[in-house]
């Protein structure tokens, strides 16, 4: 039923989205450091923007693919202008991505840390899902907790919304990372 609600609420919840950059001071995106860029969806319009300027050669996709069909590159698009890029689908409104995602999206993001390179991690706002993999990637950089790493998110994007479910999974990711290297 929340896919379903999901799909209902895209296309109105979106254009709040765009409502509110206009009027207030959220921002499309935001620097989290070197290599993290957080976002809502990176629309074609921006594409330029975001490999000149920004660097990107890496975008971590956390919509389904109803969510990116019509307003975004599709992977062939990117790869054409030298982005790689990976779609962890996670479910709008009340979706957590898994861990599997979360790791993936940690490595590949960590993966263009090392090579130089920024990467563009996002969803349909740069609140939830997407703020879920960029706190997770400052867990496993910094060895910071759940909540310094978002603590750290809403200092730059104060918009970020980390629900109790996300947080969950943000604890049990700590859990495995803090044992993996302590081993």
């Amino acid at each position: 039923m929340s896919s379903v609600l999901a799909r209902i609420l895209f296309y109105p919840t979106l254009a709040y989205n765009v409502v509110m950059e206009k009027v207030t001071s959220r921002q499309w995106f935001n620097r989290v450091d070197q290599t993290v860029i957080l976002g809502a969806l990176p629309f074609r319009s921006m594409t330029e923007e975001l490999v000149q300027k920004e660097k990107i050669r890496g975008v971590i996709t956390m919509n389904e693919q109803y969510e990116t069909k019509y307003f975004c590159n599709s992977a062939e698009e990117w790869r054409a202008v030298g982005v790689e890029q990976i779609r962890l689908d996670t479910v709008d409104l009340t979706g957590v991505p898994s861990l599997e995602h979360i790791h993936k999206g940690v490595d590949f993001t960590l993966r263009h840390r090392q090579q130089g390179s920024s990467v563009y991690i996002h969803c349909k706002a740069g609140r939830s899902r997407s703020a879920t993999i960029a706190a997770a990637y400052l867990i496993r950089l910094h060895r910071w907790s759940p909540e310094e790493a978002c603590k750290m998110l809403a200092s730059v994007r104060p918009h970020v919304l980390i629900r109790s479910a996300q947080l969950e999974v943000l604890q049990e990711y700590y859990k495995q990372v803090c044992a993996s290297e302590s081993s």
